[in-house]
């Protein structure tokens, strides 16, 4: 049991711990930021597939 509080209070102590949280927090940062501009390109995409599909669309032939 002594070693394991030697173990927590070392890691408490040692700045391994506070960076491994500032690193994780960079990280979730990213992650949210990508998926922002994830949404954002898909949605382009999507604005962008129904223009072209309207204007094929509004063409209203049919080749035979």
């Amino acid at each position: 049991m002594k070693n394991i509080v030697k173990k927590v209070k070392h890691f408490l102590v040692s700045e391994d711990g506070p960076t491994a949280v500032e690193y994780a927090v960079m990280l979730a940062l990213i992650i949210i930021v990508c998926l922002a501009a994830i949404t954002a390109i898909g949605q382009n995409a999507d604005k962008t597939f129904q223009n072209v599909a309207n204007q094929i669309g509004s063409t209203g032939g049919t080749s035979s």
